[in-house]
């Protein structure tokens, strides 16, 4: 799908269980550690992991985030999707970190404001329908 207001009408945010943190690739652990994403950088290999997986395996992090699932089939060419809710989040002052798949768009908030996050995007879908 690649019409705007089709996509933002019918944007179901969903929030994962748990909360999750970036954390660097300990080396050769990737598959031990189970990852929910995997980023390939320049300067190494950054992946997200649940909370509770990097406690226990010693990771430092600095991000607790909560996982927020756009449940809209949005094309990977779409223009403004991102453009949208990134406005909406910023206008109340909430940061987010997207991860783009093949099938949906996922936004990580900061954790303490998941459910702030939720009514911005649920009235941003609504204002739309």
């Amino acid at each position: 799908m690649t019409d705007l207001q089709q996509m933002l009408a019918t944007l179901e945010p969903r929030l994962r269980d748990g909360e999750y943190v970036y954390v660097t690739d300990p080396g050769g652990s990737e598959a031990a550690l189970e990852p929910d994403a995997v980023i390939q950088e320049d300067e190494g290999r950054t992946i997200v992991v649940r909370r509770e997986v990097a406690d226990e395996a010693g990771l430092a992090y600095e991000f607790v985030g909560a996982w927020i699932t756009l449940t809209v089939h949005s094309s990977l060419e779409a223009v403004g999707l991102t453009a949208a809710f990134s406005t909406v989040l910023t206008q109340a002052d909430i940061g987010c970190n997207v991860l783009a798949g093949l099938h949906h768009d996922h936004i990580l908030v900061p954790a303490d404001r998941r459910d702030d996050a939720l009514a911005v995007l649920r009235a941003l879908a609504s204002r739309e329908r």
